[in-house]
């Protein structure tokens, strides 16, 4: 744990166990929205709040940072100077769509970490107050709907999540039939995975994620942002690359993330020529068994929208157990809560299906940081 020069240990993320606790009794609560502090090694911090995972970390922020350039904010709420409570903000500053507060951009989920509802309600009463001063036109919250749930969400999602303390035995046993098919043949058809942090491995999968985008009519997200991955997520041991190959060529590739026991899949991408081997079943698999053996206790397969009945069954498939997420958008200039509309598809598919990847890595590192 980093240690400020006059010894003192810096607070900057510390997450009171019981704000109830006879020390807080009568005392008032303050409510702090302040940039953090990266260099003072604040991630150690969370490793002490089961409910903290990759995406409440600095090291998250300071990828969306250095990516994109927005402004990380830490919303705490503190007693006798103790924060107990903690949410992360990324400030979006667009010519294009606006000002606002996201918790978090590019990321499927952030949940308040400490708040009960008594107290949010009071916090978010502050968080208006900071978002009409700095000319936010809404902010948006990633998550807690036990906390925002007598409000209308703005989006919902499916979200799975594989319990992974069974062991690698039972967790394969508790796949479906199909998905245990498929991890077969794609051992009998002698496709390697290897599991890597390197730059090399990001790269592999980088070009994979352009055709599996186009493939979606999407554009790929910036090389900078999985570059920043690779430096403040990979290099600190907070995830890895798994990549299929078939005679040394890659076929398939995941991304995966991890911190304090809770693991992520956040990307995936193929190559659809070789979709009979079953490479992206393989990843999965060893992605699986890495996450086990780095004692990770579950595995989060990230959003799903309603909509997508077969990524839907496709994480079903692995045994993960079932909800639904919702985002939470609260509109400054109309005081009121909004419903938002899923972009994942429309016309804009069929256009960017058609274009070449060289311009569609053009249009991705041009358009994201607005779309947050």
């Amino acid at each position: 744990m980093h240690k400020l020069e006059n010894g003192e240990i810096p607070n900057c993320l510390q997450v009171e166990s019981d704000p109830a606790s006879p020390k807080y009794l009568d005392v008032p609560t303050s409510y702090k929205i302040a940039e953090p502090s990266f260099e003072l090694g604040c991630d150690a911090h969370l490793n002490s709040v089961p409910q903290a995972g990759i995406f409440h970390s600095a090291a998250w922020a300071t990828v969306l940072r250095d990516t994109y350039a927005y402004r990380p904010l830490h919303f705490s709420a503190t007693r006798n100077d103790e924060p107990f409570s903690f949410l992360p903000f990324m400030e979006v500053h667009s010519t294009l769509t606006g000002k606002r507060g996201v918790s978090l951009p590019f990321t499927d989920a952030c949940e308040p970490i400490g708040f009960t509802r008594d107290n949010f309600s009071a916090a978010l009463q502050h968080l208006n107050a900071y978002g009409r001063t700095n000319q936010w036109k809404y902010w948006e919250i990633r998550g807690g709907s036990d906390l925002l749930g007598n409000h209308p969400p703005s989006l919902t999602f499916y979200t799975h999540k594989l319990d992974l303390t069974p062991g690698e035995g039972n967790v394969f046993a508790n796949f479906e039939s199909s998905v245990r098919r498929a991890i077969r043949k794609a051992e009998k058809c002698d496709v390697q995975v290897e599991i890597s942090q390197s730059e090399e491995a990001m790269r592999h999968f980088y070009s994979l994620q352009c055709k599996t985008r186009k493939k979606h009519g999407l554009p790929p997200q910036p090389f900078s942002f999985f570059l920043n991955i690779c430096r403040h997520l990979l290099a600190k041991n907070l995830g890895f690359v798994a990549v299929a190959k078939f005679k040394d060529k890659p076929v398939s590739a995941s991304v995966f993330l991890q911190m304090n026991g809770h693991a992520v899949y956040k990307f995936g991408a193929s190559d659809e020529r070789f979709q009979d081997l079953r490479g992206a079943n393989l990843v999965m698999w060893r992605g699986i068994q890495h996450c086990i053996r780095s004692s990770a206790r579950d595995l989060d397969f990230g959003r799903t929208s309603l909509g997508n009945e077969g990524l839907r069954r496709f994480k079903l498939g692995w045994g993960a157990t079932e909800q639904q997420k919702s985002y939470f958008k609260y509109d400054l200039r109309r005081n009121q809560f909004v419903k938002d509309s899923d972009r994942a598809s429309g016309w804009h598919n069929l256009v960017f299906s058609q274009m070449p990847i060289g311009l569609l890595r053009i249009v991705g590192s041009l358009l994201y940081r607005h779309l947050a």
